[in-house]
């Protein structure tokens, strides 16, 4: 199978339409019916209604988009890390890390210590899911891995019992905040009135610190009565709908500490809502760049 067919597939689909699917993909129609009627036949099933204005799927067709679609992702991944392999040389030390972690500790931790010593390094500060960061890292994508840790995390286990190596950088406290009010009270305080719930702002399953606030919670004698109205992979994006005023969330202090300075965001619970982060770096142990082994003694000695 050809993977043109698959975007061809794909571009159809979102045009519902033959002659505007072909033109996003620079071919002639003639030629872009016969590429989706090839790809029908491999497959051994209608995909298309023909029938209908606009153009819809079949049954068989609404099946094949979702793993097409899938097939597209794993084959544009493996593209950008073979790539990613190919253009590394020896001296590039490959970094992936959360958009948070790179605002914060790896500017004010690493990427001084990096300028200091001439280390050429590729960052990829990604919104991939917790346990592609571990995936990526066994699988030799990236050199290092920079993340926070805490008991309650799972994803991490597999570099716990694998042949990798870590370093713990610094602290974090994960703190609950909440937008302040014009005297600087918090709109949604953990320690109010608990009858009517307060909206929370979470995180998705595909964050590291979901099961991070999941143990806060439980650790509660009395947990407080919080309403999810939105989860986010994302603590940036968290931040940013707490400053905005739609709930309270819980934060890597160190990402918010300029807010909490000025004053827009504030303290939404006393120390029982809050926990320790571990800000960790990870390596394979066989991995014998020789600027990564330098790095790391560097930051091991420091």
């Amino acid at each position: 199978m050809d993977i043109a067919w698959l975007k061809d597939f794909e571009a159809l689909v979102a045009q519902r339409n033959f002659s505007r699917a072909a033109e996003e993909r620079n071919v002639s129609q003639p030629a872009f019916s016969r590429r989706i009627r090839s790809l029908e036949e491999e497959i051994g099933a209608r995909l298309i209604n023909r029938q209908t204005l606009p153009l819809s799927l079949t049954p068989a067709g609404e099946v094949f988009l979702a793993q097409a679609r899938l097939m597209l992702r794993t084959f544009e991944e493996t593209q950008e890390r073979c790539q990613a392999i190919e253009a590394a040389g020896e001296n590039v030390i490959r970094f992936a890390t959360t958009q948070s972690l790179y605002m914060t500790h790896y500017k004010t931790l690493i990427a001084p210590l990096t300028e200091q010593s001439g280390f050429e390094t590729d960052l990829n500060s990604t919104g991939w899911a917790a346990d592609q960061f571990v995936s990526a890292l066994q699988q030799r994508y990236c050199d290092v891995i920079l993340t926070y840790w805490h008991p309650a995390m799972d994803f991490l286990a597999p570099l716990e019992v694998s042949k990798c190596d870590f370093i713990e950088i610094a602290e974090d406290d994960f703190i609950p905040v909440s937008k302040a009010a014009p005297n600087g009270a918090p709109l949604f305080d953990l320690q109010g009135n608990r009858k009517k719930p307060l909206p929370l702002l979470s995180y998705g399953r595909a964050s590291a610190l979901r099961s991070v606030l999941e143990h806060v919670l439980r650790q509660q004698i009395e947990p407080p009565n919080v309403l999810i109205v939105n989860q986010n992979a994302l603590a940036h994006s968290v931040k940013a709908m707490i400053l905005e005023g739609f709930g309270l969330g819980w934060l890597p202090r160190h990402l918010c500490a300029q807010e909490l300075a000025d004053g827009r965001l504030t303290l939404a619970g006393g120390s029982a809502f809050q926990t320790k982060l571990s800000v960790r770096l990870y390596r394979e142990s066989e991995n014998e760049k020789s600027t990564l082994n330098r790095l790391w003694r560097d930051l091991s000695a420091g």
